[in-house]
């Protein structure tokens, strides 16, 4: 944390002396939410519930993001390391599926050592790291053995969308890499009896205005490369979160026809393992409060 370089920004920020990097956080653990999460794909939620952990910061920080208030660190609570073991141990009592980590990869030496603690003490769930996608090779290599679940995005093939979107051109090799070392470790998905994932890589991708063909290439790349040993989840749900001037296509939910355009093309390539969505999931009721639930110890 002294240079650090967690993610491909490769940033350096001296984080230990309280400086922030590209995440937008130095390397005290922010956390925004800790709570039972019913909104992700049926077999992590399921009816329990994932033990959903919201880390403040990102190192990818795209402009549509729909965390967007914690995702530039500057919602969340302050925390230790001892804590966050704490809540991964509370969110077990509380019946959670699974311990789902989101948007992590800025604490991951903080998340194997809460990871630790918490295995002593008796926490034996299923651990979701849940991404962006843009993660570095190293960085995922230090949580083999503790990620049962990967659940990445793959949010574009065309660099052009990626350096204007989250100014990272290299968004597409680098997730590429980065989702071929999470199948590497986790192998072909595996299922409990009860429905609920228990070992696997789950590929998303958000549909994004006006830029259908960008998703069939990432569904196309996905389904060449792996075929079924992963799971994709094509998703309609993205929201406006604020107002662009820059790239007016954002300014408006994806059309029913282009949700179609894009799950005829998966039908068509023979894509048989995977999520979509139905409804009117084009909502902020997808997007939690990230009003500190589940953070702070609740102390009777």
């Amino acid at each position: 944390m002294s240079s650090c370089t967690l993610c491909p920004r490769n940033c350096k920020a001296d984080r230990n002396s309280r400086k922030t990097g590209f995440c937008g956080v130095d390397s005290t653990i922010y956390l925004a939410r800790a709570a039972l999460h019913m909104w992700e794909e049926p077999c992590i939620s399921g009816k329990k519930g994932s033990g959903a952990v919201f880390f403040s910061g990102c190192g990818l920080r795209c402009c549509f993001c729909q965390n967007h208030d914690i995702a530039i660190g500057s919602r969340g609570l302050p925390i230790t390391v001892e804590r966050l073991s704490e809540i991964f141990l509370e969110l077990q009592e509380k019946g959670a599926a699974n311990i789902n980590l989101v948007t992590g990869a800025h604490y991951v030496p903080q998340i194997v050592q809460a990871l630790d603690m918490a295995g002593e003490k008796g926490m034996d769930l299923p651990v979701v790291y849940n991404s962006s996608g843009y993660e570095k090779l190293e960085t995922l290599k230090f949580l083999e053995g503790y990620v049962d679940v990967y659940l990445p995005d793959m949010k574009y093939m065309e660099s052009e969308l990626a350096q204007k979107f989250s100014h990272a051109a290299e968004y597409p090799e680098t997730a590429k890499a980065a989702i071929g070392e999470m199948v590497r470790q986790t192998g072909k998905c595996e299922f409990g009896e009860d429905g609920y994932i228990r070992k696997g890589t789950i590929v998303r991708h958000l549909i994004l205005p006006g830029h259908t063909r960008n998703s069939v290439k990432v569904l196309k790349y996905l389904h060449e490369t792996y075929g079924d040993n992963i799971y994709i989840s094509i998703m309609n749900q993205y929201t406006p979160v604020r107002t662009f001037d820059s790239c007016k296509e954002l300014n408006r939910k994806i059309t029913k026809r282009e949700y179609e355009k894009v799950l005829d093309a998966a039908v068509d390539m023979g894509i048989k393992n995977g999520f979509i969505q139905e409804g009117e999931t084009a909502s902020e009721s997808f997007i939690p409060d990230f009003d500190y639930e589940g953070v702070e110890k609740n102390i009777p």
